[in-house]
C-alpha cells in the first residue's frame, strides 16, 4: 500500500491501469468520492484524441441534491440546498451529464439501482442500465472484467494502519473475494467525517493498493433531508406496526413510509395503551397481529441502516442479539450499507459500549440470502422475519411493480427488494410485506395503485404475501386468484373497487354474484383523516424532526400543490390569490415580496392562493 495527499497521483494510478478501456466500480450512495470520480470523468471526457481511451463506471444510487425544475422551485431550494449540502458539495458530473444527455459514447455509466424517478426519460442512463439482484453484483462485476475499485473510508483516529469500509461494505467485499486470480486494483479516500464502524467493515491498510487522504476541509456527507409524514404514510404505518413479532427480525427501507412504520413502533413501545386503543377502533386484520411492548426485542438484518434503526436502538426496541459465527461476537444489527440524516451519521459517529459491538456492517451476501457456509444458524436467527418493502402498484393478481414502468423505463431498480420477498418464502413464520399507498394523483387526477394492467413486475405473483394500504392488511400467501383479488379489493379506495371488481367477474377471475363489503365501502380519504385527526399526538408530521425552517414547511404543500396542479387549476389558484392574505414570511422567502413583472406577479398570486 502507498499514500498520497495528491489528486493528481490518484488519477494518474486508475489512468495507467489500462491503454484501451478502464473498467471502475464505485460504491452505491454515500461511499463514492466524487471530487475523484469528476476529476477522472472529466480526464476520459475532455480527450482530444480520435480514438480515445473508453472508460466504464459500475455503480449504483449516485445521490445528487435535487435540481429546481422551474422558478419557482430554485427559489425554494437554492437557499435550502445551500444551508443543507453546504455550497462546495461537489455534484456527480455524469449524473448531471447522464440527465442532459451529453455523456460521450466512449464512456458508459452503468448502474443498477438509481434515485427515484431520475433517470425518467433520459436516454443513455436508461440504456446502460443493468437489472440485477443485489446479491448478483458482485459476480456481475467479475463477469465484466473489472480494473478496480474506488471508495470513501474511515481511518481510525488512534492506529492510521486501521480502516473503515463505513458506510459501504455491501459489495466491497464480495467483490474482493472473487477477485483471487485478477488483481483488482483498490484506492481507499479518507473522509474524516465518516463514522469508523467495525464488524466485517474493518479492514487492514494491505486491503488497498493506494491510500488517498485530501488535504484540507472536505465536503459534507450527503446527508438526506428529514421527512414529513401525511396521514396516508402514518396509517399505513401503522397497520404494518402491529405485523412485527416481539423477538422477530426487521429489515426496512427508506422512505416516508418506513418512517411511519418506526414511528408507530415506538408509539406501540411508549404508549401501548393509547395504540392498543387505537387497533381496536379499526376491522380486524386477516392475519395474527401483534400490539404488546417489546420484551425481547428486535434483531436487524437489513440491507440498509437508516435513521429508523437509530430510534429503534435508542428506545430499546432493536436489542435483540444473535451469535455471529464468522465473527464470533453477539450483534443486534447486521446491515450492508447506511444512508441517512446529519443526525444519524452523528449518532454513529458517537457509537460507544454495546451499541457500537453490537452492529456489524458486513457483505450484502451475508444480509440478503440463506445462501451461506453458516446458512441453518441463519435461518434460526432470522426468526418472525418482517421483511418490508415498498412498491408503486400491485396487480389485482398479487405481482407488484417496484422499479420499473409499463413503457419500460426504469424508476429506480430491484435492488434487494427481490431477495427478501423470496428469503421470506424460504423462512419459517416470515412475511414479505408490501407498502403500497392505494392511490396516486396524477394531474390532477386520482389513479388507483390496484390495478389491472403491469406489464413488468418487480415480484411475481407466485410470491405473493401481505400488502398493506392506508385501508389495511391483505393476506394474499397461499390464496387462489379469486381471494387474492377480493381481499384486495377490501384495502383498495372505495372509488375505484366497482372498476377492480368488474374486470375480475369479467375475466372470469371472480364470481359473478361477488359484491363489495360495506365495510370496505368505508375506505374513503374522508374516514382516513377522521382516524388520523382522532390520534393527532401519535401521528405528528415531523415524528422525528425537520430539516426545514417553520416559513419552508409552510411552504411545501403548497408548493407541492402547484406543482401537481393541471393549468386550469393553477388559475384557480391565481385567482385564489388576488383576494387572499399577504403570507409576508412565505412571500419573502420566496422573494416575491415586490414582484418584477406579471410573471412574478401571476406567480405570486398562485403562492398565496396555494397557501390561503
Amino acid at each position: 500500500m502507498r499514500e498520497t495527499d495528491r489528486l493528481e497521483e490518484a488519477l494518474e494510478a486508475l489512468w495507467d491501469l489500462r491503454s484501451d478501456k478502464l473498467r471502475i466500480a464505485t460504491p452505491l450512495g454515500l461511499g463514492k468520492p466524487n471530487r475523484l470520480l469528476n476529476a477522472l470523468y472529466a480526464k476520459f471526457r475532455d480527450q482530444a484524441s480520435a480514438t480515445p481511451k473508453r472508460l466504464e463506471v459500475f455503480t449504483a444510487l449516485s445521490l445528487d441534491p435535487p435540481t429546481p425544475g422551474s422558478d419557482l422551485e430554485r427559489r425554494f431550494l437554492e437557499p435550502f440546498l445551500d444551508r443543507h449540502f453546504g455550497k462546495d458539495y461537489p455534484r456527480l458530473e455524469f449524473v448531471e451529464d447522464l440527465k442532459k444527455g451529453r455523456v460521450p459514447e466512449h464512456i458508459r455509466i452503468h448502474e443498477f439501482y438509481a434515485q427515484a424517478g431520475a433517470y425518467l426519460g433520459k436516454t443513455m442512463a436508461q440504456r446502460d442500465y443493468v437489472s440485477l439482484n443485489y446479491t448478483h453484483v458482485a459476480r456481475a462485476l467479475k463477469e465484466r472484467g473489472l480494473d478496480a475499485l474506488v471508495q470513501l473510508v474511515a481511518r481510525h483516529p488512534d492506529d492510521p494502519t486501521r480502516f473503515s469500509l463505513s458506510c459501504n461494505s455491501d459489495l466491497t467485499l464480495d467483490v474482493n473475494d472473487l477477485f483471487t486470480e485478477k488483481p483488482l486494483f483498490k484506492i481507499a479516500v479518507v473522509h474524516p467525517d465518516l463514522p469508523f464502524l467495525g464488524g466485517d467493515a474493518e479492514v487492514g491498510a494491505d486491503f488497498f493498493d493506494l491510500v488517498y487522504t485530501p488535504p484540507g476541509p472536505q465536503p459534507e456527507l450527503f446527508a438526506l433531508p428529514l421527512n414529513s409524514l401525511d396521514p396516508v404514510d402514518h396509517l399505513i404505518g401503522f397497520h404494518a406496526s402491529r405485523l412485527v413479532r416481539d423477538g422477530g427480525t426487521l429489515q426496512v427501507g427508506i422512505g416516508s413510509l418506513s418512517d411511519a412504520l418506526v414511528a408507530s413502533l415506538l408509539w406501540r413501545q411508549r404508549a401501548n395503551a393509547t395504540y392498543s386503543a387505537a387497533a381496536a377502533e379499526v376491522p380486524p386484520p386477516p392475519v395474527p397481529v401483534h400490539e404488546g411492548t417489546f420484551a425481547e426485542g428486535l434483531y436487524g438484518t437489513s440491507e440498509m441502516m437508516m435513521d429508523g434503526f437509530m430510534h429503534l436502538r435508542q428506545a430499546g426496541i432493536l436489542k435483540r442479539e444473535i451469535c455471529d459465527l464468522d465473527e464470533k461476537r453477539r450483534r443486534y444489527m447486521h446491515a450492508a450499507f447506511f444512508l441517512g440524516s446529519k443526525d444519524f451519521y452523528s449518532w454513529l459517529r458517537t457509537l460507544s459500549g454495546a451499541d457500537y459491538e453490537g452492529l456489524s456492517m458486513t457483505r450484502v451476501s451475508k444480509v440478503n440470502d440463506l445462501y451461506d457456509a453458516n446458512e441453518w444458524a441463519l435461518r434460526r436467527q432470522r426468526k418472525h422475519a418482517r421483511f418490508f418493502n415498498t412498491c408503486m402498484k400491485v396487480s389485482l393478481l398479487g405481482g407488484a411493480m417496484s422499479d420499473t414502468l409499463n413503457d419500460g423505463q426504469v424508476v429506480s431498480g430491484i435492488g434487494g427488494q427481490y431477495n427478501f420477498v423470496a428469503m421470506s418464502h424460504e423462512l419459517k413464520d416470515a412475511h414479505s410485506v408490501l407498502l403500497l399507498r392505494s392511490v396516486r394523483t396524477h394531474k390532477g387526477r386520482r389513479e388507483s395503485n390496484i390495478t389491472t394492467d403491469l406489464r413488468h413486475l418487480s415480484i411475481p405473483r407466485h410470491l405473493r404475501d401481505l400488502v398493506v394500504t392506508e385501508y389495511g392488511i391483505a393476506n394474499l400467501k397461499g390464496k387462489s386468484d379469486e381471494e387474492c383479488i377480493q381481499a384486495l379489493i377490501h384495502i383498495a379506495d372505495a372509488e375505484f373497487q366497482d372498476e377492480l371488481a368488474a374486470w375480475g367477474i369479467a375475466n372470469k377471475k371472480l364470481s359473478s354474484q361477488y359484491r363489495v363489503p360495506e365495510a370496505a365501502r368505508a375506505n374513503t380519504p374522508t374516514q382516513l383523516r377522521s382516524f388520523v385527526e382522532k390520534h393527532r399526538a401519535h401521528f405528528q408530521d415531523e415524528p422525528f424532526g425537520t430539516s426545514f425552517t417553520p416559513v419552508e414547511n409552510r411552504l411545501k404543500p403548497a408548493l407541492l400543490k402547484l406543482r401537481e396542479a393541471s393549468p386550469l387549476a393553477r388559475l384557480r389558484y391565481v385567482w385564489r390569490g388576488i383576494g387572499a392574505p399577504d403570507f409576508a414570511e412565505e412571500i419573502h422567502r420566496l422573494e416575491l415580496a415586490s414582484p418584477s413583472g406579471w410573471d412574478e406577479r401571476f406567480t405570486q398570486w398562485a403562492v398565496r392562493g396555494a397557501l390561503k
